[in-house]
C-alpha cells in the first residue's frame, strides 16, 4: 500500500447513523514523501541515544518508574482526570476523599503498564496483553461496568452525546475482531519490510480508530506505543511515552488523525507521529542527564551528614523511587524509629532536597522537589 494513494475507510449507513470501516493494515507500505525518510531517520537517531542512556545509567529502573507514572498521569488526564504528578505518587490516605476516583484511575493505569511490560518477558504483544491491561485499567472505576478486558459488543463513538451527534464513529461491532486480529497480524509480520516506528505509527492510529473498547481506548491505544518498541527490541527499557507529546499538541494530534479517516491523509499523521517521538525521545535523554547530575550532587551533599550518612543514602534511594514520602514512609523502608526519621527529613529540608507539601501539622508528607521537576518541566 502506497502512502500517497492511501484510501482509510469507507462509511457504511447503520440503522440511524454511518460507521466508519478503515481498511486492514497487515501488508507492504511504501511512500514516496522524502520528509517522512529525514523524520524516520532523526526519530531512530533520537531513540538510539536514549536507549544507551537507559543501558548504561545505575538503577535505571527507579527513574524507569517515574516516566511510568508521569505516563500514567499525562495519558489519564487527556481523558479528563484531574490528579496531579505529586498526588499521583501519594498514598490513598493522603489524597483528598473528592479526588480519589482519580487518583485510582491513575494507579490503575500504573498498574496496567507495568503488569504489561513485565508480561513482555514471557509473551508477544498481543490483543491478550491489551486486554488484560485494559482489564486492570477499569478495575473499581467509572467504565467498570463496561466490558473490562473485552472487545466491545455495541457500538461507541467519539465525540457529541450520541450516534446522531457524534464527531466520529468507529467501526460496528462485528468487524472489531477482524480488525484487530489483521492489527495483531500486522506487529509480528516478518514478510513485510515496513520499518518499526512506521508500524507503531500506524498502529497506533488503526487502534484509535477502531476503537475497540468501549471506553479506555485512549490510554491504552497510547500504552500500545511502548509495548510495541519495548517487544521488538526498539528499546530495551520502556522509557519512552508520548502522552506529553500529544497532551502539548492536542489539537494537532486529535487533527492529525482525523485527517487519515476523513481526507486519507496518511502522511500527515505519519510525519506527526514521528517528530513526536524524535522529539520525546531527545527529551528523555535529556532528562537522563539532568537525573544523573541530580544525583551525583545529592550523593555528595548526603556525605557531609556524618554518621547519618549511611541511613541518608538509603532514603535517597528511597526517594528515586518514591519521591513522596512521609516520616511512617521512611521508618518502614528503613526498619528506623520515628525520632530517626524525622531527623533525616530535617536534614534533607536543610540540604534542600525535601520540601514539605501538605501544610499540615499532621499526616504530613515532604516531596523530593528538584527531582519531581526533572520530569515535569
Amino acid at each position: 500500500m502506497k502512502f500517497e494513494t492511501f484510501q482509510a475507510g469507507v462509511l457504511r449507513q447503520r440503522y440511524q447513523y454511518k460507521s466508519f470501516e478503515p481498511v486492514p493494515v497487515n501488508h507492504e507500505w511504501v511512500w514516496e514523501d522524502a520528509t517522512i525518510n529525514a523524520l524516520l531517520e532523526a526519530a531512530n537517531r533520537a531513540l538510539g541515544e536514549l536507549n544507551a542512556f537507559s543501558l548504561i545509567v545505575p538503577d535505571i529502573d527507579l527513574f524507569i518508574e517515574m516516566h511510568v507514572v508521569k505516563e500514567a498521569q499525562t495519558s489519564s488526564r487527556i481523558e479528563g482526570t484531574q490528579t496531579g504528578f505529586d498526588e499521583a505518587l501519594m498514598s490513598e490516605e493522603q489524597i483528598q476523599p473528592e479526588k480519589r476516583d482519580d487518583w485510582r484511575e491513575v494507579r490503575n493505569y500504573i498498574d496496567a503498564v507495568n503488569t504489561a511490560i513485565a508480561e513482555l518477558k514471557t509473551l508477544p504483544l498481543s490483543n491478550r496483553l491489551l486486554k488484560q491491561a485494559h482489564e486492570i485499567l477499569m478495575r473499581g472505576v467509572r467504565g467498570e461496568h463496561k466490558q473490562p478486558g473485552e472487545f466491545r459488543t455495541s457500538q461507541n463513538w467519539i465525540g457529541g452525546s450520541s450516534l446522531t451527534d457524534a464527531v466520529f464513529i468507529p467501526p460496528h461491532p462485528d468487524g472489531v475482531p477482524d480488525l484487530m486480529s489483521d492489527l495483531e497480524a500486522f506487529w509480528h509480520n516478518e514478510a513485510i519490510v515496513v520499518p518499526h516506528l512506521i508500524r507503531v505509527a500506524i498502529s497506533h492510529y488503526q487502534f484509535e480508530t477502531v476503537h475497540p473498547f468501549l471506553d479506555g481506548n485512549g490510554r491504552i491505544g497510547r500504552l500500545l506505543i511502548p509495548l510495541y518498541l519495548v517487544s521488538h527490541g526498539v528499546l530495551a527499557k520502556p522509557s519512552l511515552y508520548l502522552s506529553d507529546f500529544f497532551e502539548r499538541n492536542r489539537a494537532s494530534y486529535y487533527d492529525a488523525l482525523m485527517r487519515v479517516r476523513v481526507s486519507n491523509d496518511l502522511i500527515h499523521w505519519v510525519r506527526f507521529f514521528l517528530q513526536g517521538m524524535a522529539e520525546t525521545a531527545t527529551k528523555g535523554r535529556e532528562v537522563f542527564q539532568q537525573v544523573l547530575a541530580l544525583r551525583t550532587e545529592a550523593e555528595h551533599a548526603v556525605l557531609g551528614l556524618g554518621k547519618r550518612a549511611a541511613n541518608a543514602r538509603q532514603v535517597l534511594n528511597l526517594l528515586y523511587r518514591k519521591p513522596v514520602v512521609s516520616a511512617a514512609d521512611i521508618e518502614k523502608a528503613l526498619s528506623v524509629s520515628t525520632p530517626t526519621a524525622n531527623a533525616l527529613i530535617r536534614d534533607f529540608e536543610k540540604l534542600g532536597m525535601l520540601l514539605e507539601i501538605t501544610g499540615q501539622q499532621r499526616g504530613r508528607a515532604y516531596a523530593f522537589d528538584r527531582y519531581l521537576r526533572l520530569f515535569v518541566s
